[in-house]
């Protein structure tokens, strides 16, 4: 058996005097067991002996406080060199949704960073931490605390929930911060061959609850008609799956950004990162458009169209078009209403052309006929813009300043955000998270194994429906959409 180190100068300091704080052997990892009228502690290579009504045995001192049966005074154990782990204090709080513990440490904590997730956890802590025995640990975790020579075990249970852990040093002056979150289990059901329902934390390092479903198969459609507002599940009844789609102007239900369908123009580009696929194909990117205006007599003139300004620009987006030195030619049905000084306002129905002032394509006047026409190069089967971009290639990608988004303030709020993306292996994701900003999304998503992920519409926008039943969290009624993804079953 290992002897205890023995200080004959501590037994005069701490004689009778000496709190007890009395522990079950179990928790300082010794045995218990009565034999021949003495209580025997045993355990880690050490044998300790008290004889009730004369003391303890060597190689403890008589003075020494004595045990109560089972229960061990920790002040003797660590006077006498029991514990080679230096001792830190402890404290506790709250830090958003997790439990924290503060271990404050005599000298700068030699490890790095750890972190971990399960229904059980083990956390062996190389320090003698007797606070913890005390911590007020959250509803629905048992926690059992081992005070051991080495460190401090901790073995957390959390029966029916998901257990996350952080633990990370700090310096100045040095502590170790113990993050731990108890978070509802993740759901997975099979909605078909390839198909699947998911609800799953992501953590950026915060945890971040997704809804989404996984796809390795299958069909995937945009869906609605410009103009026309509905609940996302109503455009696409029939679907296993439906995703709210991009932007549009709330008074008009004009769709901003492209949109193709069954390889067909239903909205033009507005500068943002678009879902571009054929199949089960999947990119992202600025579209290549090309856009032309015919004029009255056939002839045709290259444009460009919303944020993509050329010479002549193409404007489809209700709101101010054009700029100071331009003029606007209004169109509705093909046919110039007026000319009118830039910048002019575009009400919804209608579309304007803008030119250098004086300077017209061709002649224009009241009346004319004027029609525009786009083709995406290379051509697509569907597109449907949405932005910022979220993920590219494995990397972090969220920057809207590349993008055509004036203002920053609805990309800074804390709003459910829906997005598509997929893994480097071709599972495609359709997801809503709980209220949170796009750039942490992002870094969610780059943490779960996204390759490419790009945002969709948000806010109150942001429903996921699955065989009719909406899955994301929502208060109040769905906000109605101009579009959809829907996705078929394979």
């Amino acid at each position: 058996m290992r002897p205890l180190a023995f200080f004959p100068f501590l037994l005069l300091f701490l004689g009778l005097a000496l709190g007890q704080t009395l522990l079950p052997a179990q928790v300082l990892g010794l045995s218990f067991r009565e034999e021949a009228g003495a209580w025997v502690y045993e355990g880690e290579g050490v044998r300790l002996a008290y004889v009730p009504g004369v003391g303890w045995a060597e190689p403890l001192g008589a003075h020494l406080p004595p045990p109560d049966r089972e229960r061990l005074p920790l002040e003797a154990l660590k006077a006498l060199g029991y514990f080679q782990a230096p001792e830190a204090g402890v404290r506790f709080g709250v830090q958003g949704r997790a439990f924290r513990a503060v271990l404050d440490l005599p000298m700068p904590h030699g490890g790095g960073a750890q972190e971990g997730r399960g229904g059980a956890l083990d956390l062996p802590l190389p320090y003698l931490a007797p606070g913890l025995l005390q911590a007020p640990w959250p509803p629905g975790v048992r926690a059992e605390v081992r005070l051991q020579p080495g460190g401090t075990l901790l073995r957390l249970q959390a029966p029916g929930r998901l257990l996350r852990y952080r633990l990370f040093p700090l310096q100045d002056p040095p502590r170790l911060v113990l993050d731990l979150y108890a978070l509802e289990p993740e759901v997975e059901e099979a909605l078909a061959p390839g198909v699947r329902y998911k609800e799953v934390w992501a953590f950026t390092p915060e945890p971040l609850r997704l809804y989404l479903v996984e796809a390795e198969r299958g069909r995937l459609v945009p869906v609605g008609t410009p103009g026309r507002r509905a609940v996302a599940r109503d455009l696409a009844p029939g679907a296993l799956a439906v995703l709210n789609g991009g932007y549009f102007d709330p008074g008009s239900g004009t769709p901003i950004g492209l949109w193709v369908q069954d390889g067909v123009t239903v909205s033009y580009p507005f500068g943002r990162v678009t879902l571009l696929w054929e199949g089960w194909g999947f990119f992202l990117g600025f579209p290549r458009f090309e856009a032309v205006v015919q004029g009255p007599g056939g002839e045709r003139v290259r444009v460009g169209v919303n944020a993509s300004r050329a010479r002549y620009t193409a404007h489809t987006v209700p709101g101010p078009v054009g700029r100071e030195g331009e003029e606007v030619a209004l169109v509705v049905g093909d046919r110039v209403q007026a000319l009118l000084p830039a910048p002019q306002e575009l009400p919804p129905g209608a579309w304007a052309l803008s030119f250098p002032k004086g300077s017209p394509p061709f002649p224009l006047a009241p009346g004319t006929p004027l029609s525009l026409y786009g083709r995406l190069d290379p051509p697509f089967a569907y597109a449907l813009e949405g932005g910022p971009l979220l993920v590219r290639e494995g990397r972090y990608a969220f920057d809207p300043a590349q993008e055509n988004f004036k203002d920053p303030r609805p990309l800074q709020a804390l709003a459910p955000q829906a997005a598509v993306a997929w893994t480097r292996e071709g599972r495609l994701w359709l997801l809503v998270s709980e209220p949170t900003t796009p750039g942490v999304l992002a870094r969610g998503l780059l943490a779960l194994g996204a390759w490419n992920a790009l945002r969709m519409d948000g806010g109150g926008s942001a429903q996921l429906w699955v065989r009719g039943r909406l899955r994301n969290p929502y208060q109040g009624s769905p906000r109605p959409v101009v579009s959809a993804l829907a996705l078929y079953a394979p």
